[in-house]
Protein backbone atom coordinates (compact mmCIF):
# COMPACT_ATOMS: atom_id res chain seq x y z
CA UNK A 1 0.00 0.00 0.00
CA UNK A 2 1.45 3.31 -0.92
CA UNK A 3 1.99 6.17 1.71
CA UNK A 4 -0.18 9.24 0.89
CA UNK A 5 2.82 11.37 2.45
CA UNK A 6 5.49 10.23 0.32
CA UNK A 7 4.03 9.54 -3.17
CA UNK A 8 6.47 8.02 -5.97
CA UNK A 9 7.75 10.67 -8.20
CA UNK A 10 9.04 10.14 -11.89
CA UNK A 11 11.78 12.34 -13.15
CA UNK A 12 10.47 14.79 -15.59
CA UNK A 13 12.60 12.68 -18.62
CA UNK A 14 10.42 9.40 -17.92
CA UNK A 15 7.00 11.18 -16.80
CA UNK A 16 6.84 13.05 -20.46
CA UNK A 17 8.04 9.96 -22.48
CA UNK A 18 5.28 6.97 -23.59
CA UNK A 19 6.67 3.84 -23.65
CA UNK A 20 8.73 3.28 -26.56
CA UNK A 21 7.37 0.74 -28.95
CA UNK A 22 9.08 -1.37 -31.14
CA UNK A 23 10.40 -0.01 -34.26
CA UNK A 24 10.50 -2.02 -37.79
CA UNK A 25 13.96 -1.03 -39.42
CA UNK A 26 14.11 1.72 -41.93
CA UNK A 27 14.24 0.81 -45.39
CA UNK A 28 16.07 2.83 -47.99
CA UNK A 29 15.93 2.13 -51.29
CA UNK A 30 19.20 2.03 -52.94
CA UNK A 31 18.14 4.36 -56.10
CA UNK A 32 17.58 6.61 -53.62
CA UNK A 33 20.79 6.30 -51.97
CA UNK A 34 22.94 6.45 -55.55
CA UNK A 35 20.90 8.37 -57.76
CA UNK A 36 22.85 7.79 -61.31
CA UNK A 37 26.17 6.57 -59.38
CA UNK A 38 27.50 4.05 -58.68
CA UNK A 39 29.50 4.59 -55.65
CA UNK A 40 28.97 6.48 -52.68
CA UNK A 41 31.23 7.85 -49.64
CA UNK A 42 29.96 6.48 -46.32
CA UNK A 43 31.33 8.11 -43.15
CA UNK A 44 30.93 6.33 -39.79
CA UNK A 45 33.16 7.16 -36.78
CA UNK A 46 35.05 9.23 -39.05
CA UNK A 47 35.79 6.50 -41.50
CA UNK A 48 35.25 6.15 -44.41
CA UNK A 49 33.19 3.67 -46.38
CA UNK A 50 32.63 2.93 -50.12
CA UNK A 51 29.69 1.16 -51.38
CA UNK A 52 29.43 0.38 -54.70
CA UNK A 53 27.00 -1.59 -57.19
CA UNK A 54 29.25 -4.02 -58.92
CA UNK A 55 28.44 -4.69 -62.86
CA UNK A 56 26.08 -7.72 -61.86
CA UNK A 57 23.73 -5.44 -59.58
CA UNK A 58 25.62 -6.41 -56.03
CA UNK A 59 26.85 -4.16 -53.50
CA UNK A 60 30.21 -4.61 -52.35
CA UNK A 61 31.61 -2.23 -49.18
CA UNK A 62 34.71 -1.61 -48.58
CA UNK A 63 37.11 0.37 -45.87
Amino acid sequence: MKNPSNPVRLSPSTADTPPEIPQARQRVNSRLLFGTQNEIVIEHQGDEYRLRITSNGKLILTK
